[in-house]
């Protein structure tokens, strides 16, 4: 199943950007504890969808990228 991209591409970037601090600050700044781990796993999401520009999330309210 092919998705279509919904994300531009500064909102990419910025979720990617955001995705490793949140990383960083769940394993380094809070270190072994559960909400740690559930932030570094948010990051985690974040850059996923900053890599493939396909948010779930977005395509459910109907957010599409304006066509060319």
């Amino acid at each position: 199943m092919f998705y279509r991209k919904n994300l531009p591409g500064w909102e990419r970037a910025m979720r990617s950007v955001g995705g490793v601090a949140m990383i960083a600050y769940g394993l380094l700044g809070m270190l072994g504890t559960m909400a740690g781990y559930l932030i570094a796993g948010t990051g985690a999401v974040a850059i996923l969808t900053g890599f493939f520009g396909f948010c779930p999330m977005c395509a459910m309210v109907g957010r599409k990228l304006p066509s060319p």
